[in-house]
């Protein structure tokens, strides 16, 4: 059974930083690559950030460009985004998905709050 897990989400003041961790299994997380999206309210979701199969791939966003980086972790089946200098436009739900040819699985979303 195919699971992606995210968490790390949470309240965070301006300027501030999160971790967004996703764990996967049911799968070879290794072969897939790796994405982050995100959906404000009443919004379009929207690709944050990506990471290939192999982790030296990685492309953004030019909106979180500079601020955002995705990681992987091939032995322990998790990507991660890491995110820095927070903005209030930065909140939403944020998504993990996994990509390789015709499977693409969804995570359930976490909520990301910036907000003094």
């Amino acid at each position: 059974q195919v699971q992606l897990v995210e968490s790390g989400g949470g309240l965070v003041q301006p300027g501030g930083s999160l971790r967004l961790s996703c764990a996967a299994s049911g799968f070879t997380f290794s072969s897939y690559a790796m994405r982050w999206y995100r959906q404000a309210p009443g919004k379009e979701r929207e690709l944050v950030a990506v990471t290939g199969s192999l982790a030296s791939i990685t492309n953004y966003a030019d909106s979180v460009k500079g601020r955002f980086t995705i990681s992987r972790d091939n032995a322990k089946n998790t990507v991660y985004l890491q995110m820095n200098s927070l903005k209030p436009e930065d909140t939403a739900v944020y998504y993990c998905n996994a990509i390789r040819s015709q499977n693409n699985y969804w995570g359930q979303g976490t909520q990301v709050t910036v907000s003094s």
